[in-house]
């Protein structure tokens, strides 16, 4: 059966437009409520939340509807993503909730679920939860709530607990005017580091604008001109963390995987179709296998659980420590690689050089029905001639799971052959859209 409105990372859209109005995430409250209800008795879900002007809406109606269910709500605040699963866990709730959309513009927005073990709802749980969307609701029970005051301490705590010490370490870092505005700045300084923080006053719409993991360009100069260790960027809801090193280069999530898997001496690695063949090769004369997921950190927890490993993520920087954390944490992922560089003795520079990345370009096409493009016969063969043409290159043309997006990435032995493959494959999408 296939899902309606819960996609790859939780129910996504742009706040206040279906299906993120007010009258739905009361009724998703609802469905969730009685979800929790049925399957915990006296069920506690804890709420957080990313800096967007449009969480508050979000928050008080999913509250609501929860509350009018019998569930207790407690409020965590502006919160990273990774610190709600946390506390999901380590308090024993029944589920955690984050309202954040990540790396996307504010006006955007999303709701996510975590289970009790701090990991993502099954499939089949959010199934439920929109057949449950049918039915009416009884508000004979009526929950309670709470603000809970400990909730950013208690997740810097478990953060400091897991890191090295960063005596003497010079450290920028941008924080997207984002969840972790507070938070990552605090556990760098309590490690030790001297810390350079930028994009640190959250308005309520500049979240990710031109700043964090997906516009680090600001960092880059500050590095290099203000002669930092390296520079630490995190997107808005902080579960994601890309590096810069002291020439100003970035250090992606694939770097992040293979400094981690060669000083951690790991069995395997899992990444994404979008992660560079040159980490491929790397880690393959390493002796370390690589196993591929589609887009998505769901993806990836599931084939680490499948094959008992515990290090994967995405070239994005969402990556995933399975002995540490259940879900990907981008503070706890720049301390495990700083822990890493430190014990390996060598600066990320060296790492950067060490890893040397296939040309890949990435396009995202605007469309308006992505998936009856991506599934197009037309396309399918096109990409067909593209990877014949591409000498040990690869093509991955795919839907977006968050915005209506034909994303193509080619990936090649030279910068112009892919440019004029991934022209190609544009030049088809944006056809096959307009025959729509």
């Amino acid at each position: 059966m296939a899902r309606r409105y819960f996609g790859t990372d939780g129910v996504r859209g742009v706040a206040g437009e279906p299906p993120l109005t007010p009258e739905f995430v009361l009724r998703l409250g609802q469905a969730a409520g009685a979800y929790f209800s049925a399957h915990a008795r006296q069920p506690v879900v804890l709420i957080g939340k990313d800096t967007r002007e449009s969480g508050d809406m979000l928050e008080a109606a999913l509250a609501a509807g929860l509350l009018s269910q019998g569930v207790r709500v407690e409020h965590l605040g502006v919160l990273p993503t990774p610190g709600v699963a946390y506390l999901t866990r380590a308090l024993g709730a029944a589920a955690g909730v984050v309202i954040s959309a990540s790396h996307n513009p504010y006006r955007d927005n999303g709701i996510k679920f975590f289970g009790p073990g701090g990991t993502k709802l099954p499939d089949e749980a959010e199934l439920e939860i929109e057949a449950l969307l049918e039915r009416e609701f009884s508000t004979a029970r009526v929950g309670t709530v709470n603000d809970h005051k400990e909730a950013e301490r208690l997740y810097i705590d478990h953060l400091v607990a897991k890191g090295p010490s960063l005596e003497g370490l010079r450290v920028a870092m941008d924080t997207a005017n984002g969840a972790t505005y507070r938070v990552g700045p605090r556990v760098f300084q309590r490690l030790g580091a001297e810390v350079f923080a930028v994009y640190t006053t959250p308005d309520g719409r500049n979240i990710n604008r031109g700043c964090g993991s997906t516009h680090p360009e600001a960092l880059q100069r500050i590095v290099k001109e203000g002669d930092f260790d390296l520079g630490v960027a995190f997107d808005g809801d902080g579960d994601r963390v890309i590096l810069v090193d002291r020439q100003g280069r970035l250090a992606s999530g694939d770097h992040v995987l293979y400094i981690n898997a060669l000083v951690r001496r790991a069995r395997g690695v899992v990444a994404t179709v979008m992660s560079n063949m040159g980490l491929e090769v790397k880690l393959r004369e390493a002796g370390i296998p690589l196993y591929r997921t589609k887009v998505g950190d769901r993806y990836v927890y599931e084939k680490l659980v499948e094959t008992g490993l515990t290090l994967g993520g995405e070239q994005s920087g969402h990556v995933l420590f399975l002995d540490h954390a259940a879900t990907g944490d981008g503070v706890l992922t720049a301390l495990l690689t700083l822990e890493a560089l430190l014990e390996d003795g060598r600066g990320l520079e060296a790492w950067v050089d060490a890893l040397p990345m296939y040309p890949q370009v990435l396009v995202n096409v605007r469309v308006a029905d992505k998936h009856r493009v991506v599934q197009h016969p037309a396309l399918a063969e096109a990409v067909r001639r593209a990877e014949a043409g591409l000498e040990g290159g690869r093509v991955n043309v795919r839907p977006s799971g968050t915005e209506p997006l034909v994303r193509v990435m080619v990936e090649g032995p030279t910068e112009a052959a892919v440019r004029r493959v991934v022209a190609e494959l544009e030049r088809v999408v944006r056809e096959l859209d307009a025959q729509a």
